[in-house]
């Protein structure tokens, strides 16, 4: 998120992190840039109104370094030629201020869906079935609640059953850059998580790649 208001920002965060996603801040357009050039997002939430600048130029820098990621535009600003501007300048979608958090959250869920990074389909592995729509994970029919990490790691390991997720791919989708992360942030979500899926009668295994990451089997 590109966005100068941090109590913004820190409301927006705890949102986020509840519906399972990690949210990395700047506060001005240049770091922002800084940040896009050295990382990879899944989508930009990005403030017109910034102190060095319009978000709209940080947007068209993005297009001219054919940088694909999703932006959603925030405003005050919000007549048909704001709204075509931000559109023109590289934007996906726009929003509006004041808005409702759980609004902007589903906005960046839609966008992720068209862009392919969130399935739409349920998907299962042994008699667990996770609907990438609602987050929900089903054992035998059953929700089975989970706390937001716990389920953002196993959203990772079902999309990717079978196969290797490396350690540091669920370090940057659990954490975002302004947390706290200890060496052994990964361990401990993935031991609570083989705990809660063995309580539930999960049949799935959770497999250490050692030097590697983690996956995802059906188990007998």
């Amino acid at each position: 998120m590109i966005e100068d208001n941090v109590e913004l920002v820190r409301m927006l965060r705890r949102v986020f992190e509840g519906a399972g996603f990690a949210l990395d801040h700047a506060g001005t357009a240049d770091d922002g840039l800084l940040m896009l050039e050295v990382g990879h997002y899944a989508a930009v939430i990005l403030d017109i109104g910034l102190p060095d600048g319009d978000g709209r130029a940080v947007a068209r820098t993005m297009r001219m370094r054919d940088d694909p990621t999703p932006v959603i535009l925030l405003t005050a600003r919000g007549s048909v030629a704001d709204r075509i501007a931000g559109l023109d300048a590289g934007g996906d979608d726009y929003l509006v201020k004041p808005f409702a958090p759980e609004e902007l959250v589903a906005r960046v869920q839609a966008l992720l869906r068209r862009s392919g990074m969130i399935a739409h389909r349920a998907v299962t592995c042994g008699n667990v079935v996770f609907d990438p729509a609602s987050r929900d994970v089903r054992i035998a029919g059953v929700v089975t609640v989970l706390s937001a990490r716990e389920r953002s790691v196993f959203e990772a390991l079902i999309h990717r059953h079978e196969r290797v997720v490396a350690k540091s791919q669920l370090e940057a989708q659990l954490f975002g850059m302004g947390d706290e992360l200890g060496s052994n942030a990964v361990e401990v979500y993935v031991h609570r998580l083989r705990r809660r899926l063995a309580q539930a009668g999960a049949r799935v295994q959770i497999v250490t790649v050692r030097g590697v990451g983690y996956m995802l089997v059906a188990s007998a």
